[in-house]
């Protein structure tokens, strides 16, 4: 099977299937990337998040924001380069508007603010479906060496 380019960064990210908030990239070039994620109510923390009116948390929302728009945006950017090289997500802001329940499609779109020394910060802004403005800020990130690189 032959996965087009974006489809390969989001199957190569360095998480595991109960930790990975990507499901498709929509769009990517140099300046921006768009992806979108379902959270599933089959998620593991919806068993312990608000028992009986289970929302997403905070930094699962952070996190999806952080793995599209610095680990997919950072991944493509690297491009040949990467050779034992990954992102790691160092810093943000974000402001929340709205919270995530189950079964609920988010689209996250990131806008690179700078790329330079090793170090990424992209805009970021999180959807619903209904395209409901859930949270917006920034986050930042930066290329280290695997451990099996070192």
């Amino acid at each position: 099977m032959i996965l087009d380019p974006f489809e390969k960064i989001v199957a190569n990210l360095p998480y595991g299937d109960g930790f990975k908030f990507v499901d498709h990239i929509l769009e990517m070039d140099d300046e921006h990337v768009i992806g979108v994620y379902r959270f599933r109510e089959s998620e593991y923390f919806y068993k312990h998040h608000f028992i009986d009116q289970p929302i997403t948390p905070g930094v699962i929302l952070i996190e999806c924001m952080a793995q599209i728009g610095l680990a997919c945006l950072g991944t493509y950017l690297m491009d040949d380069k990467k050779n034992g090289l990954q992102f790691v997500f160092t810093e943000n802001h974000i402001v929340f508007h709205h919270s995530v329940k189950p079964e609920t499609a988010v689209i996250v779109s990131a806008k690179k603010e700078y790329f330079r020394f090793g170090k990424l910060k992209c805009l970021v802004q999180m959807i619903d479906e209904h395209e409901q403005k859930i949270a917006e800020g920034w986050v930042s990130g930066m290329i280290i060496k695997s451990e099996e690189e070192k």
